[in-house]
């Protein structure tokens, strides 16, 4: 990027020092292990949506999706929709406050072991521990790599050298403050992400003559679509594309579904509901998280789109054309086109506060997961503060191992296959736990084990982009996917979700039926 390295070599220091600062203030608060977990349950409203915010929104949302709005165009603004109305309304007000009213109640102090006090489970506690150890790492490495890209390329320094100190920075105050610190601090990410995010959208229209002429010009636009995307389903950048078509398909299934409801059952978010101290709290803080996503997602969303009424208008090119037909490209060449320079640096921090907000949720919650769900399983095993710092340590090195060996073009595709992964296997038994009188532990324990294989399977066989890049079923079976067209580009959500939620629905009226026959005295074989 065009821009002067002492400058934002300064910037940067300082907003390291106000991260260690607040680091700090987490530390000296931290004296037990569930202080570390749940940052002693009574955290200020304000500080629970911005950290929820932060922590949702990670640089491949804004550079990731937001080159993917200026290829598919406005429609992926559904996707804003469902994060306002099922991540945020949804989620704090019907989900968040059964979540810290349960969890309190039962005095959970992670994901995993929720769902095993809730259904009195040890299966549960070790399946949902099992599932973020293993599948977490996918997009912390995908993340941390996006971070040490951004940095490898500001400050000109080598890859390995912007990764591992990308990853010691987040991890020094993750293992020391745990959550307290990993709140404090994404406080500060969000508020600079708001800053940055208002005043991209406000000049973005300056440049464009304003709301109406812009989004105009962009409608005008829709001859412009080449032939290769038209015969695929685009119809221009202001309207969806056709229904059924391949399309449609990865920008429905894919994005705006497996984004927009995976949000429900992320470990890393749902914990911070038990970080309040009463429902109230919850209310207070939907406001604040409404307004954060909206100037996040619609932000970039949009910005992404109209991108290319910009470069057509300043080059004769579209924005997939003008940043060398790399998608992760067009919003950092969009910045350094028609951004000042000192816009360039906040908006560099912005890349910096939203990768690191992330990352510290993500270390954090898999070393709580280990430490505590996993490892607490073996024999007089007693839970301390330095064995959840042992455990954050741990899956922090594992997550760097694995960002040296991912390949590239991952981080957007490893987000969504860990929220559809998320979804699939949790959200039916955690909706299932949260607002049952008696929920079941069989029904959960299938729709956990029926909607993590599915997803599993149908990413390893069925999906073109994994299961071509896996290679597993070429060698199986001799070709890439199993299944045909349109099934190669509908994502495993949508076909592991209704899977598990009908299975735990199957499973738990056999449990009723059978519960209601011992109630009752009947002397027919139960099932």
């Amino acid at each position: 990027m065009a821009v002067d390295t002492l400058t934002f070599t300064a910037v940067t220091i300082i907003y390291l020092i106000a991260l260690m600062a607040l680091a700090y203030m987490g530390y000296k608060k931290t004296k037990e292990a569930e202080d570390f977990m749940l940052a002693g349950r009574k955290v200020h409203p304000a500080l629970i949506a911005l950290s929820y915010g932060a922590t949702f929104i990670s640089t491949s949302a804004i550079v990731g999706f937001g080159g993917t709005a200026a290829y598919f165009g406005m429609g992926l603004i559904w996707l804003t929709v469902l994060n306002i109305g099922i991540g945020i309304l949804l989620a704090f007000v019907v989900f968040g406050k059964k979540t810290r009213e349960i969890g309190s109640k039962l005095k959970a102090v992670t994901f995993p072991d929720l769902m095993g006090k809730i259904f009195k489970s040890r299966f549960m506690q070790y399946a949902s521990g099992l599932i973020i150890v293993v599948g977490m790492p996918l997009y912390a490495s995908a993340v941390l790599i996006g971070g040490a890209r951004f940095i490898e390329t500001t400050f000109n320094i080598s890859y390995t050298t912007a990764l591992l100190g990308f990853a010691i920075i987040t991890a020094v105050y993750v293992i020391t403050g745990g959550l307290l610190a990993v709140i404090y601090t994404d406080t500060l990410q969000g508020i600079i992400m708001l800053v940055g995010m208002t005043i991209l959208i406000a000049f973005l229209y300056v440049n464009l003559g304003g709301i109406t002429q812009a989004n105009e010009a962009l409608t005008e636009m829709a001859g412009l679509v080449p032939s290769s995307l038209a015969a695929t389903g685009h119809t221009g950048w202001t309207s969806m594309p056709s229904a059924g078509s391949p399309i449609w398909y990865t920008l429905v299934t894919t994005i705006i579904l497996g984004v927009g409801i995976g949000v429900l059952a992320q470990p890393q978010l749902v914990v911070r509901f038990m970080t309040a101290k009463d429902d109230r709290s919850l209310n207070r803080a939907v406001p604040i998280g409404g307004v954060f996503i909206l100037m996040m997602t619609g932000v970039v969303f949009t910005v992404g789109a109209l991108t290319n009424v910009y470069f057509y208008q300043k080059t004769g090119m579209l924005a997939f054309d003008a940043a060398g037909k790399n998608l992760d490209s067009i919003i950092p060449a969009y910045i350094n086109a028609a951004m000042p320079d000192w816009f360039v640096i906040l908006f560099m921090l912005t890349l910096l506060a939203a990768a690191m907000s992330t990352l510290s949720a993500l270390f954090h919650t898999m070393g709580t997961a280990l430490g505590n769900d996993l490892l607490s399983r073996a024999k007089n095993y007693r839970l301390t503060l330095w064995k959840n710092r042992a455990g954050v340590t741990f899956m922090i090195i594992v997550s760097i191992i694995l960002a040296f060996i991912m390949p590239g073009s991952i981080i957007a595709r490893a987000t969504a296959m860990f929220m559809g992964l998320c979804a699939s296997a949790f959200l039916p038994a955690f909706t299932h736990g949260l607002f049952s009188k008696n929920p079941s532990k069989r029904a959960a324990i299938t729709s956990l084990v029926v909607g993590s294989g599915a997803w599993s399977l149908w990413t390893a066989f069925v999906h073109i982009k994994e299961s071509e890049a896996l290679g597993l079923c070429q060698i199986l079976f001799g070709k890439a996917a199993l299944l045909g067209s349109p099934w190669t580009v509908v994502d495993p959500l949508i076909i592991a979700l209704p899977l598990a939620a009908m299975s735990l629905a199957v499973v738990w009226a056999l449990d009723s039926y059978v519960w209601t026959k011992k109630e009752s005295g009947s002397k027919e074989p139960a099932i």
